[in-house]
């Protein structure tokens, strides 16, 4: 989680941005890598991912001005475009959505629910996630593969922050039912 000076800071380059779009290339690298593998969890396929990310790039370099500061991140903005251009590409595509997920991770959701690693309930759940619905997928992505605060989950997702607890909630409650898990709804045992 970024500090309010932190925040205050990047909008501080975005704000730069708007007069010189060279100044974007600071949050081009400090942001690139997550964004990239933000979006390849969705696609599995890393072509389509750079043309995505790339293009997601571009969209926040093409609208700097209209972003508008509300105390997230820009992160939260970053991601929110990278969200939207998958969106885009599926809705266009008309093809099935892909969901990537790492094992690493899933490990480390399963630690957090347990007393420690089980490599056979790590791969029982990663063929569960695989077959929850997309909302339920992308708050668990968001929440606990990127480290997303509900704020800026809702802000990503176009949602209200209660939307955003509600479906965390929801989907937390399928894996604790059927993993026995014990992860709490704030992502902590």
């Amino acid at each position: 989680m970024l500090s309010d000076e932190e925040i205050r800071h990047e909008y501080t380059i975005l704000e730069k941005s708007r007069k010189n779009p060279q100044a974007f290339g600071e949050l081009y690298e400090k942001y690139f890598d997550r964004i990239f593998n933000f979006i390849y969890r969705q696609t599995d396929d890393e072509d389509l991912t750079a043309d995505l990310c790339s293009q997601a790039f571009l969209n926040a370099l093409n609208n700097v001005n209209r972003f508008e500061f509300r105390g997230i991140p820009v992160s939260a903005w970053l991601y929110r475009i990278a969200a939207n251009e998958v969106n885009k590409h599926y809705r266009k595509q008309k093809s099935t959505r892909v969901f990537s997920i790492e094992e690493v991770r899933v490990n480390e959701l399963v630690e957090l629910g347990t007393d420690g690693p089980d490599e056979e309930l790590v791969q029982r759940m990663i063929g569960y996630l695989k077959e929850l619905p997309t909302e339920m997928l992308e708050v668990l992505e968001l929440r606990f593969f990127e480290d997303k605060d509900f704020k800026e989950i809702a802000y990503i997702l176009n949602i209200t922050e209660s939307g955003a607890k509600m479906r965390t909630y929801r989907a937390l409650d399928r894996l604790r039912k059927n993993f026995k898990l014990s992860i709490k709804y704030d992502g902590k045992k």
